[in-house]
C-alpha cells in the first residue's frame, strides 16, 4: 500500500520516478527518538532534491523533475511508518510518496507506481526488480554516502555498450529510457552551473571500448563530464575520486573487481 505525503505530486507524464528504500535513507535510532538517524542514502536524497530546486530556480513551470517514492518493505519499520513520515519532515526531505509494502509484492508496488529507478542497499531486492524490469542500483558505503553539491552519477561502460544478442530485456530499455532522461536535464544547464555530474568507467578492453561507450551514451544526449578506461585495474581510486552517489549499467549496479 502506498500513502501520499503532503508534498506537491510531480507531473506523472514527466516525471522521473525514483524509489529508495527507507532502510537506506535511515539510520538507526533509540527507540524513545521522535527521529531516525542519517542513514547511507541520506546525501543521495538531498541531492536528488538540489537538483529539483536547481531546475525550477531555472524555470518555474519545470516538469522533468525526480519524484521520490521511500519504500519500506522492513515489517519492524513499516510499525512505526509516522516515524519515517516525521523524520522525512525534520530533515526537510521532499518525498512524493511513502510505499509499505510486503517483500513479496514490492516490485509489484514499483510497477504500479512507474518506478524508473530503484535503490536499495539489499542485492536480492535489488535483483528481483531488475528481473521484472525495473532499472536498479545496488548502494553501498563506497557510493550513496559522499556529500556532495552535484548528483554524481557513474555509468558502468562495459553493460552500455554490450551488444543485443536477441530480444532486448526490459531492465536495459529502462537503462537506456533513464540515461536519455538524465541527459535531458542536463541540457537544461551549462556545464558550469550543472546540479547533475555524470562519469563514465570501463574495466574490460581499453580505449576503444571507451571511445564506444562515450558514443553510445552521446548518442542518448547524455554529456559525459569525466570517462575512466581501467583496464582491469581496482575500482576503488576511481570511486574514491568521483565519489558517485550511485553506479548505473544494463542490469544493477555493483561493484565487482
Amino acid at each position: 500500500m502506498c500513502w501520499f505525503s503532503f508534498s506537491l505530486q510531480k507531473d506523472a507524464d514527466h516525471a522521473v520516478v525514483i524509489a529508495v528504500t527507507s532502510r537506506a535513507v535511515f539510520g538507526s535510532g533509540a527507540d524513545d527518538d521522535e527521529v531516525y538517524g542519517e542513514g547511507l542514502a541520506f546525501p543521495l536524497l538531498q541531492a536528488l532534491q538540489r537538483v529539483n530546486e536547481h531546475l525550477l530556480m531555472n524555470n518555474p513551470a519545470e516538469l522533468l523533475l525526480f519524484d521520490i517514492v521511500l519504500l519500506t518493505t522492513d515489517s519492524q519499520q513499516q510499525q512505526q511508518s509516522p516515524r519515517i513520515i516525521s523524520s522525512t519532515r525534520h530533515y526537510g526531505l521532499e518525498v512524493g510518496r511513502f510505499c509499505f509494502s510486503s517483500e513479496e509484492d514490492f516490485v509489484e508496488n514499483l510497477l504500479k507506481n512507474n518506478v524508473q529507478l530503484f535503490l536499495s542497499t539489499d542485492r536480492n531486492e535489488a535483483s528481483q526488480a531488475t528481473q521484472r524490469g525495473v532499472l536498479s542500483a545496488l548502494l553501498d558505503h563506497q557510493t550513496a554516502s559522499c556529500p556532495s553539491e552535484q548528483l554524481k552519477v557513474l555509468f558502468f561502460g562495459d553493460a552500455v555498450i554490450q551488444p543485443d544478442t536477441g530480444p532486448t530485456p526490459p531492465s536495459r530499455q529502462a537503462a537506456r529510457s533513464f540515461s536519455a532522461q538524465l541527459g535531458e536535464m542536463q541540457r537544461r544547464f551549462t556545464m558550469s552551473d550543472s546540479p547533475l555530474s555524470i562519469g563514465l568507467v570501463t574495466w574490460r578492453g581499453g580505449r576503444d571500448s571507451c571511445a564506444d561507450a562515450l558514443h553510445t551514451l552521446r548518442s542518448r544526449g547524455v554529456r559525459v563530464d569525466e570517462a575512466y578506461c581501467l583496464a582491469e585495474a581496482p575500482w576503488g581510486p576511481i570511486l574514491s575520486v568521483f565519489r558517485p552517489h550511485f553506479l548505473l549499467s544494463d542490469g544493477f549496479g555493483g561493484l565487482e573487481g
